[in-house]
C-alpha cells in the first residue's frame, strides 16, 4: 500500500481486523526483570488480543500465557539505537515495522527499566488509546522534587507554551500510540535513520500537536527512569536542547499562530525524593561564567537580560533568585540564536549550561523557603506562555532587540 508521503517507504495503515490487536514493544531487559514486566503486562491487559515484542536475544521466560490471547515474539530491529535512556528515532521506526508486521491497531512503547512501571500505568496507557481514542498518551511520572530538572526548566515549559499542550513529560519513555500516530513518528524518524542518526531524538507531543492529533496524560505513578549514557551535564543539555531547538525551528509556522492550553490535570504532586544537591558550586559557577562568558552572552542576550544577570551575580547566596520571566526570555533568546547561528552552536549551548544551573540553584532555594517544587515549575511554565509574544517578535524581527 502506498505511503501518504511518496518520499517515504513506510506503508499507510491497512484496515484493522474485527478484533483489536494491541502491540506492546519492550526495551531490552535483564533476565531478572523480564518476567516482572511480562507479569505486569499480563495483569493489565489479559483481556485483550496481545502481541508482546522484545528485541532478539531477550531472556527466556518461565511464565506461560494462553496462546490465543497473548503472544510473545522476538524481532530483529531494522534500526539499532544505543541510547537506552530515552526513546530515539530507531525505536519509533522499529515500532511501526512491528505494528505493520502483526497488523496491530494500537501499540504501547515501553522504555528501559520498564519493570518499575506498574500494571495500573500500563492499563491506563492502553485504555486511553483503545477506549478514549487518543492518538498519543504519555504518563506523568511521580518523581522526586529534584529529579528531571532539565525537563522542568526547559522541555516542559517550551512545549507547553509553543504547542498548547500540557503533558508534564514531553520526552516520556513510555507511551500509548494510535496507528496513525505511530506512522507519523516513524515518518519523522526515517530521515534520521536514513542518515545513520539512529539515536536522534523525536518529539512526539510536538508531532501530535502539528498533526492535530489528540494527546492525553495519565498518572504514571512512581517509576525509575534510566540514567543518561553520558554523566556530563554539559553534553546532555547540549544534546537535548539542540534537538528541541531544531524541532521548534522546523515547526515555526505552526507555533507562531495564537494557541491556548487545556486546563492542567490534577495529578499527584512530586514526592521529596533525595536531598537537594549542593547549590554553592552552581552559584559560584554562574558567577565565574558571568565574568568569562560576557562576550558570548552579549551576542545572544539583549541588554535587559544582561542587566538581570549582572544583578543576580551580585546578590548573596541566600537571596539568589532568578525571575521566572528572565529565565523564560533567556531560553527563548538562546533558541533564537540557535536558529540564526549567531555563534557556533556547540559554544552557544555550552554557554547555556551555567545559566541553567543558576535556575536550578534558584529553584532549590525557593523550595527551601517553602514553595512546593511543582508549584514553582507550573508558575515557570506560565511565564513561558506569557513571554511567548517576546519570542514571536524576536523570531520575526531578530534585530529588533540587539544591543
Amino acid at each position: 500500500m502506498a505511503s501518504t508521503n511518496p518520499s517515504l517507504d513506510i506503508p499507510s495503515p491497512s484496515a484493522t481486523t474485527a478484533e483489536t490487536t494491541l502491540l506492546v514493544s519492550l526495551a531490552p531487559s535483564s533476565p531478572e526483570h523480564f518476567d516482572i514486566i511480562l507479569s505486569n503486562i499480563a495483569l493489565a491487559l489479559s483481556s485483550h488480543s496481545l502481541v508482546i515484542a522484545s528485541p532478539e536475544g531477550s531472556p527466556a521466560t518461565s511464565l506461560s500465557f494462553p496462546a490465543a490471547s497473548i503472544r510473545l515474539v522476538q524481532y530483529a530491529p531494522v534500526s539499532v539505537s544505543t541510547a537506552g535512556w530515552v526513546l530515539t528515532a530507531a525505536d519509533f521506526l522499529n515500532l511501526y515495522h512491528l505494528l505493520e508486521q502483526h497488523n496491530a491497531s494500537v501499540c504501547l512503547l515501553i522504555g528501559a527499566d520498564c519493570h518499575t512501571l506498574s500494571h495500573e500505568t500500563i492499563q491506563a496507557l492502553a485504555e486511553s488509546v483503545l477506549f478514549d481514542h487518543n492518538d498519543l498518551v504519555v504518563p506523568r511520572y511521580n518523581l522526586g522534587a529534584y529529579d528531571g530538572l532539565v525537563t522542568s526548566a526547559i522541555l516542559y515549559p517550551v512545549t507547553r507554551a509553543l504547542y498548547g499542550t500540557r503533558p508534564r513529560f514531553p520526552l516520556a519513555i513510555d507511551m500509548g500510540l494510535s496507528r496513525r500516530m505511530a506512522q507519523r513518528l516513524a515518518s519523522a524518524a526515517q530521515k534520521f535513520t536514513a542518515a545513520s542518526q539512529n539515536d536522534a531524538l523525536i518529539w512526539p507531543v510536538a508531532e501530535a500537536a502539528v498533526a492535530g492529533f489528540s494527546v492525553a496524560e495519565i498518572d504514571g505513578g512512581s517509576r525509575v527512569l534510566p540514567t543518561p549514557t553520558s554523566p556530563d551535564l554539559n553534553s546532555l543539555l547540549s544534546h537535548v536542547a539542540s534537538s528541541l531547538f531544531s524541532d521548534v525551528d522546523s515547526k515555526a509556522a505552526f507555533w507562531q499562530r495564537s494557541r491556548t492550553t487545556h486546563p492542567t490535570q490534577m495529578l499527584p504532586p512530586t514526592h521529596p525524593g533525595a536531598p537537594p544537591p549542593d547549590i554553592a558550586p552552581m552559584i559560584e559557577g554562574f558567577r565565574l561564567a558571568y565574568t568569562n562568558l560576557q562576550e558570548i552572552w552579549s551576542l545572544v542576550l539583549p541588554p535587559a537580560a544582561l542587566l538581570g544577570l549582572k544583578r543576580l551575580s551580585q546578590v548573596p547566596p541566600t537571596s539568589f533568585r532568578m525571575a521566572d520571566s528572565l529565565w523564560a526570555r533567556i531560553v527563548y533568546d538562546f533558541l533564537l540564536a540557535f536558529r540564526l547561528r549567531t555563534i557556533n552552536r556547540g559554544h552557544l549551548l555550552g554557554a547555556l549550561t551555567p545559566l541553567y544551573l543558576a535556575w536550578v540553584a534558584s529553584h532549590i532555594l525557593l523550595t527551601a523557603d517553602g514553595t512546593a517544587a511543582e508549584a514553582h515549575i507550573q508558575t515557570q511554565a506560565t511565564a513561558f506562555e506569557q513571554e511567548k509574544p517576546y519570542l514571536v517578535s524576536r523570531w520575526r524581527w531578530p534585530d529588533r532587540f540587539n544591543p
